[in-house]
């Protein structure tokens, strides 16, 4: 490994980060109450233009008035090719209570566009002399934003974590198809005339994970657009958790225990992890840097891995 040791993501739980537009304020008080890791208010794709202001100011209200929890409280504010951001930014820094975590910031393209943001911030901040400094969480929906990935992953020490938005991404990129997330029909091959389908979004997923691992920050799957497959949301999750992610989006609420399930270690798994770090203790008392587990050959690199379960089950217990 580089002498350049690999910074510690956020110790944080982001299995599932629930959406909700700013314009229905009577569904925030449901989505304090649900089981959601990370609470995305939003001010972005989901609120008309009409409905802007009259949005931002009930997530204004909402953020000092509702009990949020233990909860990661976020924001989603405006794209900055928009007129609306930049009073997202003020409005929400100036008025809001600091129980606001988090500011999602949709469409990055590049590290100047996490510049931009983070010094309209600093500004209020000081400005207003909040002590709580705010945090970022950046979306990956363009070919600019996946080509820049390892670069924005690195743009800001506020950013904390990651998200790959599909359907913006995939018009982008100029994907033949409108659904969000899951397999695509037309994305299979063909092995002896029968048709196996793979997955569109691995390769971005996978940029994703390795700049966000690069620079501690946290990897997020994005949304399932199809809320009534659970089956294909579920098995959209398992690859992303598989490939390092740690959470993915909720954009209706019985997507929530689908997520927490997935991105929760079962109780196998942590089993499992812990016996094998005991195996290796046994071994290394012998001098040994290898041992056999269950059949199969286990080292000092599966302690890392068996960490990373036991270390994810502590967090969320202890949470």
């Amino acid at each position: 490994m580089s002498f350049r040791i690999q910074p510690a993501a956020p110790a944080r739980p982001n299995r599932c980060q629930l959406f909700g537009p700013g314009s229905r304020p009577a569904i925030f008080e449901k989505m304090a109450g649900s089981a959601a890791d990370v609470i995305n208010l939003d001010l972005e794709d989901s609120v008309a233009p009409s409905d802007k202001d009259s949005a931002r100011e009930n997530i204004i209200q909402a953020i000092g008035d509702i009990d949020w929890g233990k909860k990661t409280l976020s924001v989603r504010i405006n794209g900055l090719d928009t007129p609306y951001w930049y009073r997202d930014v003020v409005d929400l820094l100036e008025k809001s209570s600091d129980r606001l975590d988090q500011l999602m910031i949709p469409k990055v393209g590049c590290a100047a566009d996490l510049y931009a943001v983070d010094a309209l911030v600093t500004a209020v901040e000081r400005a207003k002399g909040r002590t709580k400094p705010i945090k970022f969480e950046v979306i990956i929906e363009s070919a600019a934003g996946i080509a820049h990935v390892e670069e924005i992953a690195a743009g800001s020490p506020r950013l904390e974590a990651m998200s790959l938005g599909a359907a913006d991404f995939a018009a982008s990129m100029g994907m033949a198809t409108t659904g969000i997330g899951g397999t695509q029909e037309n994305y299979y091959m063909l092995h002896e005339g029968a048709k196996h389908w793979s997955d569109p979004w691995h390769w971005a997923q996978a940029a994703i994970v390795a700049a966000c691992r690069t620079h501690g920050v946290l990897p997020v799957d994005g949304p399932f657009g199809d809320f009534s497959d659970d089956e294909g949301y579920r098995a959209q999750a398992l690859r992303s958790a598989t490939l390092g992610m740690v959470g993915k989006w909720a954009i209706h609420p019985k997507q929530v225990a689908l997520a927490n399930e997935v991105f929760t270690p079962s109780e196998k798994a942590v089993t499992e992890a812990r016996e094998i770090l005991a195996a290796m203790e046994e071994a290394k008392a012998k001098g040994e840097g290898a041992t056999v587990y269950k059949g199969r050959l286990v080292d000092i690199a599966s302690i890392k891995q068996a960490e990373v379960i036991v270390k994810q089950s502590e967090m969320i217990a202890g949470h």
